[in-house]
């Protein structure tokens, strides 16, 4: 298992898409900051997996959250997809959304993350 990162656009396109070594840690990479600072007019929602849990942010989410929000100075949605459902933030508020009513992108995020 390993975590997967995806930047979603209008729509629910996924517009580009990284992978770490582990399920517990994905490194931040030059390619990663680059893709969303070129993408930043089209992102809506930047989603990454938790393939051994939790599912919630961790500390290293958090921080980058909000250097995020910072750097692009415009809402984003955030979801953790986790192997029981995900958590979205979207306006400083955490929802859990259960299997049956997440994104289209989500089952796909689980099967490059190895939890199906």
């Amino acid at each position: 298992m390993r975590e997967i990162f995806f930047v979603v656009g209008r729509g629910g396109a996924i517009l580009w898409s990284d992978a770490g070594d582990s399920a517990g840690f994905i490194p931040d990479t030059r390619e990663r900051w680059e893709a969303i600072w070129r993408l930043r007019e089209e992102i809506e929602e930047l989603a990454h997996s938790h393939p051994a849990g939790p599912r919630g942010f961790s500390h290293e989410d958090e921080t980058t959250m909000e250097a995020l929000r910072a750097a692009l100075g415009k809402p984003l949605a955030f979801s953790v997809i986790a192997p029981t459902g995900s958590v979205r933030r979207q306006n400083d508020e955490d929802v859990h959304v259960e299997l049956k009513d997440e994104p289209w992108w989500a089952n796909l995020l689980r099967r490059a993350s190895g939890m199906m």
